[in-house]
């Protein structure tokens, strides 16, 4: 018998950790989306932690900015950024308030309202497409920069909220490198920071960086 996900909301004191921590530790655990049109819900299945000015592949590591400055706190609130013109990505701000560290949500299973997620993704040749790949996520959850900072950590009804749901055991997670991230911060021996669920099938393909070329 499948025990049913706990909908108990996630603390903040639970994001109030080492993004290292979190990371691994948030597999499992289930996003809720509140729309006008009904919710969708989704386990999340694949992660990447980013830690600040102490790595090369955050948004963070040069300092803080217009666009990053909710990485830096408080912890448990959301971070959207647009990207290569097209796309939005989100992710869940970890650590103490003032230290920028976040986890980008990559891929996850839509466990509630895949209707609603179909009609933002008519590409998806089934539901494990749905959410496979961060901005794919994003998109089917209809998230973009006008939900940047808002607090996950609630029982109010949110546009956006972490519940408890049921965490991975550590023996179904692995890790490994970062997707698409250049440099020191996508090689695996340094930053073995992408964290999923063994064998699932929402989990996204990995992807080496690969310089973009400019236009002539």
């Amino acid at each position: 018998m499948i025990a049913t996900p706990d909908r108990t909301p996630l603390s903040r004191e639970f994001f109030d950790r080492p993004v290292l921590d979190v990371a691994p530790d948030i597999l499992g655990r289930i996003l809720v989306r509140t729309t006008p049109d009904g919710p969708i819900a989704l386990r999340l299945t694949e992660v990447e932690a980013y830690d600040g000015a102490d790595d090369p592949g955050s948004h963070a590591y040069r300092g803080r900015t217009a666009r990053n400055g909710v990485m830096f706190g408080p912890p448990g609130h959301v971070y959207v950024y647009f990207t290569y013109g097209m796309w939005f990505c989100m992710n869940l701000v970890c650590g103490p308030e003032g230290k920028a560290s976040a986890v980008l949500l990559r891929a996850g299973e839509i466990i509630e309202g895949a209707e609603l997620a179909r009609t933002r993704r008519l590409s998806a040749r089934n539901d494990k497409e749905l959410a496979k790949g961060p901005a794919r996520l994003a998109t089917a959850l209809n998230v973009d920069r006008s939900l940047d900072g808002t607090d996950a950590c609630t029982s109010d009804a949110t546009p956006l909220r972490m519940l408890t749901g049921t965490p991975v055991p550590r023996d179904q997670v692995r890790n490994g490198p970062r997707t698409g991230v250049a440099g020191d911060g996508g090689n695996g021996d340094i930053h073995p920071w992408r964290f999923w669920v063994v064998n699932d099938p929402t989990v996204s393909p990995y992807r080496a960086h690969v310089p973009r070329r400019r236009r002539s």
